[in-house]
């Protein structure tokens, strides 16, 4: 898919826990901002009133009332966050990097949360509408290892217990794990399943491989490598 510089592009990243998304949002944003403007946000949360709800969430409040009204609060997030970030930013021809957007409703809530598919997707249509992401790159890991690398993270970060889904239990996590690698199956078109269990610099070069491939001009050629720096 070849992308004039005035439109706008939307990628997401997706995956369990600890597959790296943030790490390499930050990274792909570097690269790319050497050639248009970036964005990079995350969700629930990437406007004041999403952050509210995502501090809401991951401290389990919606947890006790089943995943359907868990699903509806990320909902509510998600339309602040499109509202007054994603859409303007795409109209201004920048590009959104976000970490997690429609899929992680239809893996957590969904395929690993157990909420019928069909809600799922009824909720997708209202909110997400024809604000899909052109590329979606899902960082695919061991659930044990994700999970190792999420304890390490929190642990270096002073955090006294995991979040709401850091604590489900491995069985949740390996649904999750299988959730979107069927995604990425289903549609090729929009997905690329990204090995994620080496170092930080081989998932980044992965990652550059799969945007010059999938949206041709958004890097240079050398897209393949990866910076020292």
């Amino acid at each position: 898919m070849s992308l004039p510089d005035s439109r706008g592009v939307f990628i997401t990243f997706e995956g369990g826990e600890g597959a790296g998304k943030s790490t390499q949002v930050a990274r792909l944003a570097r690269t790319l901002r050497a050639r248009r403007s970036v964005v990079t946000t995350r969700e629930p949360g990437g406007s004041p009133r999403a952050e509210e709800i995502r501090e809401a969430l991951l401290a389990g409040v919606a947890k006790p009332y089943g995943p359907f009204a868990e699903a509806l609060l990320f909902s509510a997030a998600r339309i602040d966050h499109l509202d007054h970030l994603i859409r303007p930013a795409l109209r201004a021809g920048e590009i959104v990097l976000c970490d997690r957007f429609m899929d992680s409703t239809r893996a957590y809530q969904g395929a690993a949360g157990g909420l019928d598919p069909d809600a799922v997707a009824a909720l997708e249509r209202v909110v997400v509408g024809g604000t899909r992401p052109d590329l979606t790159l899902i960082l695919d890991l061991a659930p044990e290892t994700g999970l190792a690398r999420a304890r390490a993270r929190a642990a270096g970060q002073g955090a006294s217990a995991p979040d709401r889904f850091e604590a489900e239990a491995l069985a949740f996590h390996a649904r999750l794990r299988a959730a979107f690698r069927e995604i990425a199956e289903a549609e090729p078109a929009r997905c690329v399943l990204i090995e994620a269990a080496g170092t930080a610099e081989a998932v980044e070069a992965a990652v550059r491989r799969a945007v010059a491939a999938r949206l041709p001009g958004l890097l240079a050629p050398d897209a393949e490598r990866v910076d020292a720096a």
